[in-house]
């Protein structure tokens, strides 16, 4: 049984997520847990096979306890040593290309940034001595003590109270807020406090706060922790939005949004995290989109694992002679305009992909800027996004609600026929 909250002395297996004999890679889901604190889906640290199933659904077991067996020859013999990652000290690596995955990019621009400044300070539910529970941040306690790194109680406004305070008191705080749909409790403080108390101070006193988050679906979270809140603070002027999609762009945001002097909310998309990529450790300015693949015929603009979708639609419509550009916007607030509509202009078509209610969302407000600033070029113009429902928990229902792969080049197809 992992650790997965600092006061955890045994834990609750509701629900296994796998089979024994099922393959599973790194960063799936494998288990319900309910602990002390709250019901965690705990993610597997390798690929492997699932074995014994040692503690059943219902079952209680104590911390270090053995919960399954591995099998294919992973590394470890069983579930519970892949949870003991969490122990292991962090170690900042720079120089030179590697293969990393999102969540240790994450953990690295975090370790680099605390070792670079003493006035970065992390704090958060579970993030110090659990290192988190989604297995980002361990081996940070560890390094930079108590009084740097440190778990605080369940409290969203108060995470955020505390982060404003220390923030205009000369510190750079970063917290967790554990899931992006409890952002509601800590409004007050993000909205009608940090994004403008810069402004109220005639631009003396700056907030340099970030606040990481974990979002969106696709995980079997449900309707209440697989939320894009996004657009819910897309309208407040004063707050930066930083949505990375490779692990290149979690690091290099992450350490831009931390040397920012002003509030950024940094989310992370919770089924990025296995991702690999080729990460080189440098800082992505915040308000600059990138253009990853080129293409003639149209353009497709999204943001964090819809980037992912996209790929893979237009790789599949290349197969139809359709030659699609895919625009990765990294940030949603500020945008880059003239990124978008250079890419407009040269296609004259396009489509934004957003995973969020297609009401009010921020897909909107990229065809804006479109209408503002490459209108004459424009021959088609939509966007793709969710219901505007609750998200389901049932795997087949939530897989259709959200704008995969076949949705994004059906729809494509059908809009050029």
């Amino acid at each position: 049984m992992p650790k997965l909250s600092d006061s955890m002395e045994e834990a609750t297996i509701t629900r296994w997520l796998k089979e024994p004999g099922e393959q599973f890679a790194r960063g799936e889901p494998l288990a319900e847990i309910d602990t002390d604190k709250a019901t965690i889906v705990y993610e597997a640290e390798f690929d492997g096979v699932l074995g014994s199933i040692l503690v059943p659904e219902g079952g209680t077991a104590r911390l270090g306890e053995p919960i399954a067996t591995i099998g294919a020859g992973a590394a470890a013999t069983s579930a519970a040593a892949a949870g003991m990652a969490a122990s292991v000290p962090a170690a900042p690596v720079t120089g030179g290309t590697r293969t990393i995955d999102f969540r240790t990019a994450i953990r690295e621009a975090l370790d680099e940034e605390l070792e670079r400044d003493d006035r970065v300070i992390f704090f958060g539910e579970d993030v110090a001595i659990a290192g988190g529970v989604f297995a980002v941040t361990p081996g940070l306690y560890e390094k930079y003590g108590e009084e740097r790194v440190f778990d605080t109680p369940i409290s969203e406004l108060a995470l955020a109270g505390a982060a404003f305070g220390s923030a205009v008191s000369g510190l750079r705080p970063v917290i967790e807020i554990m899931f992006g749909d409890f952002l509601t409790l800590a409004m007050d403080s993000l909205v009608n406090q940090a994004s403008k108390y810069w402004f109220l101070t005639q631009e003396q006193v700056p907030v340099p706060i970030v606040i990481r988050s974990v979002v969106g679906a696709g995980g079997r979270f449900g309707a209440i922790h697989s939320q894009m809140p996004a657009s819910w603070l897309l309208g407040v002027p004063g707050i930066k939005i930083a949505c990375p999609a490779t692990p290149a762009d979690a690091k290099g945001l992450l350490k831009a949004a931390i040397r920012d002097d002003n509030p950024v909310l940094f989310f992370e998309h919770k089924r990025l995290y296995a991702l690999e990529g080729d990460v080189d450790g440098e800082v992505v300015p915040l308000g600059s989109a990138k253009l990853v693949r080129e293409g003639g015929d149209l353009t497709l603009v999204t943001a964090m694992k819809g980037v992912h979708d996209a790929l893979a639609a237009a790789d599949e419509l290349a197969g139809d002679g359709i030659d699609v550009e895919v625009v990765d916007l990294r940030t949603l607030r500020p945008l880059d305009r003239a990124t978008i509509a250079a890419s407009v202009e040269k296609t004259s078509r396009v489509v934004v992909v957003e995973e969020g209610p297609v009401t009010g969302g921020w897909a909107g407000e990229v065809l804006a800027v479109v209408v503002e600033e490459a209108l004459g070029s424009v021959d088609d113009a939509w966007r793709i996004a969710t219901a505007d429902a609750p998200i389901p928990y049932s795997p087949p229902l939530e897989d259709a609600f959200l704008p995969g792969p076949e949705r994004i080049a059906g729809e494509i197809r059908g809009r050029l026929a």
